[in-house]
């Protein structure tokens, strides 16, 4: 477990980086793929596509420092060095969504299909950024815990410093004596978010096989998303908790982190929705491409 994957000089290529980049290529390839099948103009995709990645990035590394200001008041600088590791999801999908809600309205584009046709690649971000707090070690740290299944991070796992005794709260970590550092055993939640990556991508192909009218899985995954993050891994993460809720700390459970928190009104807009969603998917129908792709630019030139 080393952050780092190749140092050359001052060139460092990180296994956070590489991780992410193999989805967010493989899930590009799938969801053009779906876009081909369905009827969709895939060169159309690709080009709004492009900035929704862009702003996804954006926006969970801001959602990231927002909900965790503690990390970086040493250095603000650090909020920039989005290599490192530190995303937030629901920040990622804020700032993926805007330019598919802006070509919606300036290009009448099929913004729910476009939205299903990302979950799978959504999926796999979530497993490749797990994967990748795993080698930084100590992103998304869980709880010291008692339970058996409890992991101690090894003596030669770099970038794991280790947690204080009695410390439930990550921002309160900076202010232990070194020699109080103990490596667990903790909630090895970095592997709890891995798995919950990969329910999620079975999940997305059994949803896109029922074939049910477009923005039905995208808004089954930010229902399964936000329930699995909110019981399964906020539970027992070293989370800053917005409400001093710890209901059982020798085993590392709290709750009412910024995400759980946030995660409830999501979860309720989705089961409302969802209620409402239309079963029948209508056939493609798209307007002519107004957005700028490759071929039209090929014609002019």
């Amino acid at each position: 477990m080393d952050p780092i994957l190749i140092k050359l000089g001052g060139l460092e290529i990180r296994w956070y980086g590489l991780f992410l980049v193999l989805a967010i290529f493989a899930g590009f390839e799938i969801a053009k793929r779906l876009i081909t099948r369905w009827g969709f103009d895939p060169e159309r995709f690709e080009g709004i596509t492009f900035w929704a990645v862009i702003w996804g990035v954006i926006g969970a590394r801001v959602g990231y420092v927002l909900t965790s200001p503690a990390e970086f008041n040493a250095n603000p600088v650090e909020a920039l060095y989005i290599w490192r590791g530190g995303l937030s999801f629901h920040g990622a999908i804020i700032g993926g969504i805007l330019p598919y809600v802006y070509a919606y309205y300036r290009y009448k584009i099929p913004v729910w299909a476009y939205l299903d046709a990302v979950v799978p690649g959504i999926a796999l971000g979530v497993i490749a950024g797990r994967l990748g707090n795993i080698m930084n070690g100590s992103d998304t740290v869980g709880r010291l815990t008692d339970w058996p299944i409890g992991f101690t991070w090894p003596t030669w796992a770099k970038g794991f410093p280790g947690i204080c005794q009695g410390i439930n709260d990550i921002s309160e970590v900076a202010r232990c004596a070194p020699d109080t550092l103990v490596r667990g055993p903790v909630h090895f939640t970095q592997l709890y978010g891995v798995i919950i990556g990969i329910i999620l991508l079975i999940l997305a192909y059994y949803w896109l096989r029922q074939n049910r009218a477009y923005g039905y899985v995208f808004w089954q995954f930010v229902l399964w998303y936000s329930l699995l993050r909110a019981g399964l891994e906020e539970t027992f993460r070293l989370n800053p908790l917005w409400l001093k809720v710890y209901l059982n700390p020798q085993a590392g459970i709290g709750l009412f982190t910024a995400t759980q928190i946030i995660s409830v009104p999501l979860i309720i807009l989705a089961l409302v929705l969802l209620a409402r969603w239309p079963r029948t998917r209508k056939p493609a129908a798209e307007p002519a491409p107004a957005v700028p792709n490759a071929k039209s630019r090929a014609k002019r030139g």
